[in-house]
């Protein structure tokens, strides 16, 4: 079996209704699990990023991409691996009050994670970590070895390029000058 890498593919495209569909539908005929997704809009107006997390081999995730960059409403699709970005992921704990209490080094245990406290409630407490998958994950397991974890998620990844300005933003500016 093939060594497979996480990529993150960044595609951007137009606010089009349906589109999401038409992106993950790419995956699934690849057989590709999408790991996390998130969408918004980009720093250039009117223009939205999906930023998708796969595990994949670098040929097949190369032929995903260009199969994305395919589709009517996209206008560019990338593929990188994590030295190329600057990516986080976010996640909330939400804990019994009586039980976030007992913890002897609360204090310590929210600083060594460097998270934060959202919330406190008579029945519960909301802990905030922002950080990469490896660290949100390690809060989580030993908050559950602790006290137990009554609710959990953790956001898709939001990353950006080391490169000094968008991949997008280079394309474009290269379009304008051949049409002038």
């Amino acid at each position: 079996m093939e060594n497979k890498t996480l990529f993150t593919v960044t595609i951007f495209s137009e606010n089009t209704a349906g589109l999401l569909s038409q992106v993950t539908s790419v995956f699934t005929r690849r057989q590709l699990n999408i790991e996390t997704l998130s969408v918004s809009p980009s720093a250039l107006e009117g223009i939205h990023k999906f930023t998708v997390t796969t595990f994949s081999t670098e040929e097949e995730i190369e032929k995903v991409v260009k199969q994305i960059d395919k589709k009517v409403d996209i206008l560019k699709a990338y593929f990188n691996t994590d030295d190329e970005l600057v990516h986080q992921e976010i996640a909330l704990y939400k804990l019994a009050t009586s039980e976030f209490l007992r913890i002897p080094s609360v204090e310590e245990l929210i600083r060594k994670y460097n998270a934060q406290i959202l919330d406190i409630t008579e029945t519960y407490v909301v802990i905030q970590k922002t950080g990469h998958y490896a660290e949100t994950q390690s809060l989580f397991k030993e908050l559950s070895g602790l006290i137990g974890v009554l609710q959990f998620i953790r956001s898709g990844r939001v990353a950006i390029t080391k490169s000094k300005t968008e991949r997008l933003s280079d394309m474009l500016q290269k379009l304008d000058k051949k049409q002038k």
